[in-house]
């Protein structure tokens, strides 16, 4: 815990008045996680620090999800939120007959939020190589499966290579570029002020962001990861986390900073 100072959460179902809560990710996802937070009485501060930039290879990527819409796929592996940001933009459609496995720690999240669905999640380890641990009990063995991997451009190809050396046929396709967003000049201000109380940390993109265009973030506001990953990632960039998600999802994010705001006096 930090040596935060709050007003107490008012008891009841606004644990969190008073409190203001950045988001650090907009679409679908912040606009559910900011009604979340208004439902607890929290002011939630939208200020996107991660977007994605078009792939290099956008004919490629249309191509594949042309593919998928049409059914061409037994199973997607969608591996971060930003992904589905894409999915959405592009208005991907994912027919009923494929399934799809959500890698990210936010992932099967903001498929939810954005109208999809998520048929598998890591119960283990919520990155690529937990879901290829897992993925011959999920799919009870069968092969070989026709497999859309759609990754960032500087992710490790962990899981397609993984996949087809099981006996897959995985067509992997660069769906996005990561890019920093800066943050208005208000919302740094407001951070280094000690004016929010806490800071969502969604994912090790989102952390690197916080750290360097908001960082060193002032002790008495709360710093919540959405899981141990994220955990991990902050702390190799410096980055203070005081509380952890138990079930990472968006849900146990916001539980766990209203647990902390209910025991901070």
């Amino acid at each position: 815990m930090t040596g935060a100072i709050h007003l107490p959460g008012v008891s009841g179902s606004k644990p969190l008045a008073g409190w203001r809560v950045l988001v650090p990710r907009g679409g679908p996802w912040g606009d559910a996680v900011a009604a979340s937070l208004r439902a607890r009485g929290a002011s939630p501060v939208i200020a996107p620090m991660i977007n994605f930039a078009p792939t290099d290879d956008q004919p490629a990527l249309e191509a594949a999800l042309s593919k998928l819409a049409a059914g061409g796929f037994d199973w997607v592996t969608v591996t971060s939120a930003t992904t589905v940001d894409v999915l959405s933009s592009y208005g991907a459609v994912i027919p009923d007959s494929t399934k799809v496995a959500a890698v990210g720690e936010t992932t099967a999240a903001a498929l939810v939020a954005a109208g999809y669905r998520a048929d598998i999640v890591p119960s283990e380890e919520n990155s690529a190589r937990g879901l290829l641990e897992e993925w011959e009990a999920a799919t009870d063995g069968a092969k070989p499966l026709r497999v859309l991997a759609l990754r960032s451009a500087i992710a490790k190809q962990v899981l397609s290579i993984g996949l087809e050396r099981i006996g897959h046929h995985v067509e992997a396709v660069v769906a996005y570029r990561t890019v920093g967003v800066p943050v208005a000049q208000k919302v740094v201000d407001d951070v280094r002020a000690g004016k929010v109380d806490a800071i969502l940390v969604t994912s090790g993109s989102v952390a690197e962001q916080v750290h360097a265009q908001l960082g060193p973030v002032p002790e008495r506001t709360l710093v919540a990861a959405i899981g141990p990953q994220t955990q991990r990632d902050a702390a190799k960039i410096g980055l203070r986390v005081d509380v952890v998600a138990v079930d990472r999802t968006a849900e146990s994010l916001i539980d766990a900073v209203v647990q902390a705001a209910t025991q901070t006096v």
